[in-house]
């Protein structure tokens, strides 16, 4: 089980103050699906990173399965079980996708199965398993090969960061498809950042973020309602636009 324990993230701010971002943020991730949603710029992506490890918060604890990993680098963090997939993935010139994949697999993965974790993805695997990790791929197949790296490393936390951005042409079943089959293999928990309908239908647990704050948590059924009330001051899911008050 993961565990935030009143996180706060504050940066520099204009004329030598200081701009919070994350205010008092407490939740757990045990569930099989968590999606944590709220309005752009609300401060969603930020908890992504501090689970992470790529940003540290200026107060509070993050906790894994009864450890303080706080203080633990994001290597650090991997090693213990956590995966991350960028909102915008990450180049890498020289490296293959079936090196990309079999270096998060953590073996020298065949051919065949290489093209499994792509095909899972909706990608011709025989065009894409020789191809370098770079400017060629367009940000759409990158998102796609990375949720395929997320997949073959089988860890028992994964966070995505709005996996459905870039891959429009891509059904969403097909994407939840993909979340079901690595909960099947792993048993462990996937913690997803989205402002998509369909994808928050899929939680167990709905984390809503809003001004740096935890605005409402609870079940789906308890929460999905309410992002969807089409009047009031509740915040309404648009598919593809965020969130705006509606």
């Amino acid at each position: 089980m993961l565990e935030l324990q009143n996180i706060s993230f504050v940066v520099p701010g204009e004329g030598g103050g200081k701009t919070e971002i994350l205010k008092d943020v407490s939740f757990t991730v045990s569930e099989r699906f968590v999606a944590i949603t709220g309005p752009n710029g609300s401060g969603k992506s930020t908890v992504a990173k501090i689970i992470a490890g790529i940003e540290k918060p200026t107060t509070g604890r993050i906790i894994l399965d009864g450890e303080d990993i706080t203080d633990l680098s994001v290597t650090e963090r991997a090693k213990k079980g956590i995966s991350f997939a960028f909102q915008q993935p990450v180049r890498f010139k020289g490296i293959t996708v079936k090196d990309l994949i079999s270096l998060a697999a953590g073996t020298n993965i065949s051919v065949a199965s290489a093209c499994a974790y792509l095909s899972e993805v909706g990608l011709c695997a025989k065009e894409y398993i020789n191809r370098e990790v770079n400017a060629s791929l367009s940000g759409g197949e990158l998102k796609r090969i990375e949720i395929a790296m997320i997949n073959a490393r089988s860890t028992k936390l994964s966070v995505f960061d709005e996996p459905e951005a870039g891959i429009d042409l891509w059904s969403f079943n097909n994407l939840i498809k993909v979340f079901e089959g690595m909960y099947e293999r792993t048993k462990g928990s996937i913690l997803i950042i989205s402002h998509q309908e369909r994808i928050l239908d899929i939680a167990d647990k709905i984390v809503v973020i809003a001004d740096g704050t935890v605005a409402q948590i609870g079940s789906k059924s308890e929460i999905l309602p309410t992002l969807l009330a089409p009047t009031g001051c509740r915040y309404t899911a648009k598919e593809g636009n965020g969130y705006g008050k509606a």
